[in-house]
C-alpha cells in the first residue's frame, strides 16, 4: 500500500520495509514471544495489502469555511487532514469526497465533528455522521436527500440522540470452507474490520475444532462471528457475551443463517463462571439445562485484557481449549495458567491491522496426557 500520509498519520504507525518485510517481522517476534509454549510452525493469515478496513472512523475538521477528513498525527498531538485512505474498503473510498461534498451542499456541517463508516463486501454502506447539536426535522430532510443521492444509509448522532435513515446495519457475506454465513453489523457495535482476515480465522478456527465431539461452549460470542459457523461441528453450542445488542445481533444472525443448535446468554464470563459452579443462581438460566450439555471443548475469543485467573480456571476443566487473542501480551499471560494443565498444539496468527504492531493469535490447547 503507498499512502501519502505515512509518516504523518496516525493510522498507519509502522510504513517502512513493506507489507512482506512487516509480517516477517511480526512474525518472528511472536515466535520468540510464545517459544516457551510452542515450537512448532506457526500459520500465517495474510491481509490484503491496500483496501482492507470495512469500519473506519474520522474526525471532521473545519478551516476556512470548508471540511475536511482528519486523523491524529502520529508523532504528536496535533491532527492530520486527508483527503483519501487507502486503507478503507474501495466502496468507502469512493464515498468520502462525495459525502463531504453533499454535506457541503445541503448545508447540514453545523457542529459536525465526525464521521463513522461501516460497509459490506457487496456495497452496502451505513455513515454516522456525529454532531454537538441536537438534530431537527430539517436535517433529516437534508441527511434524507444526502442518503438517496448516494445510495447509503445514515444515522445521525448527538447526545442522546440518534436518528436512523434507512437502517442502521448491513449484511455481510462471509465464505468460510466452501459455506456463505450472512451477518448483520450494526452501526456503532464491534465487528470484525478486516473482512478477509476474518474469514481466514473462522476457517482456521473450524478446522481446528473439527475433530473434536460432544458440545461447545463459547465465551465472548459477540454477534456469533464464530458461533454460528462453529454450530455445524457441535450437537450443542452454549454462547455467552455481556453486551444486550451483541446478544440480540447474535440471535438475528442465528436466524439468518438457520441455525437452530445455539443457546446464547447475556452474562459476563464471570457470572456464568459462578452459575456453572453453583454458586449463585440466575433468572437468565432458568430455561439452561446445563446438564443436558456434554461439554468438552471451550473456544473464547475475548477483548484486548484477555481472560481473569478465575476464567482461566474454568477454561482449564476442557480437555480442548480454542483461544483467538486481539493482545499477545494477555495470551501470554494466560497461557501460563491455562498451560498448567493442557500444553500448546497448534497457534496462528491473523495480520489484521496491515502497517501497525497489531496482530491477533490464535492458539489450540489440548489438555495433557490426551491425544490430538
Amino acid at each position: 500500500m503507498d499512502c501519502k500520509y505515512f509518516g504523518e498519520c496516525g493510522a498507519c504507525r509502522v510504513y517502512e520495509g513493506g507489507y512482506e518485510s512487516q509480517l516477517k517481522d511480526k512474525l518472528e517476534l511472536n515466535k520468540d514471544r510464545f517459544k516457551s509454549f510452542y515450537a512448532g510452525d506457526m500459520s500465517v493469515f495474510k491481509s490484503p495489502t491496500s483496501h482492507y478496513r470495512s469500519r473506519s472512523e474520522f474526525k471532521v475538521w473545519h478551516k476556512d469555511e470548508d471540511i475536511f477528513y482528519a486523523m491524529n498525527h502520529l508523532e504528536h498531538k496535533g491532527i492530520v487532514l486527508v483527503d483519501e485512505c487507502p486503507q478503507v474498503s474501495e466502496h468507502i473510498a469512493s464515498l468520502m469526497t462525495k459525502l463531504l461534498v453533499a454535506i457541503k451542499e445541503k448545508d447540514i456541517a453545523f457542529k459536525l465533528f465526525g464521521a463513522d463508516f461501516l460497509s459490506s463486501s457487496s456495497g452496502e454502506i451505513v455513515v454516522s455522521l456525529i454532531y454537538h447539536r441536537k438534530l431537527g426535522d430539517e436535517w433529516l430532510i437534508k441527511a434524507k436527500e444526502i442518503a438517496d443521492e448516494l445510495d447509503i444509509f445514515i444515522i445521525g448522532r448527538s447526545r442522546k440522540q440518534k436518528l436512523v435513515i434507512g437502517q442502521d446495519f448491513v449484511t455481510e457475506h462471509l465464505s468460510v470452507n466452501g459455506e456463505v454465513y450472512k451477518f448483520n453489523y450494526i452501526e456503532n457495535s464491534f465487528t470484525q474490520p478486516n473482512s478477509k482476515v476474518n474469514e481466514q480465522m473462522i476457517s482456521w478456527a473450524t478446522e481446528s475444532l473439527e475433530t473434536c465431539d460432544g458440545d461447545l461452549l463459547e465465551l465472548y460470542c459477540g454477534a456469533g462471528n464464530f458461533t454460528i459457523p462453529f454450530a455445524k461441528s457441535f450437537k450443542k453450542v452454549l454462547a455467552t457475551e455481556i453486551s444486550k445488542s451483541s446478544i440480540n445481533a447474535a440471535k438475528t444472525n442465528m436466524l439468518l443463517n438457520e441455525v437452530k443448535n445455539i443457546e446464547f446468554l447475556r452474562m459476563s464470563v464471570e457470572e456464568f463462571t459462578e452459575a456453572i459452579e453453583g454458586k449463585r443462581e440466575f433468572n437468565r438460566m432458568k430455561d439452561i439445562d446445563i446438564d443436558s450439555y456434554d461439554i468438552n471443548t471451550i473456544f473464547v475469543d475475548p477483548p484486548r485484557s484477555g481472560m481473569d485467573e478465575t476464567s482461566c480456571m474454568m477454561a482449564s476443566k476442557y480437555d480442548n481449549i480454542l483461544y483467538i487473542s486481539c493482545n499477545p501480551e494477555t495470551l501470554l499471560r494466560d497461557l501460563e495458567l491455562l498451560c498448567k494443565t493442557h500444553k500448546v498444539v497448534d497457534m496462528a496468527l491473523f495480520d489484521q491491522f496491515p502497517y501497525t504492531h497489531h496482530v491477533e493469535m490464535g492458539a489450540k490447547l489440548l489438555r495433557k496426557g490426551k491425544q490430538k
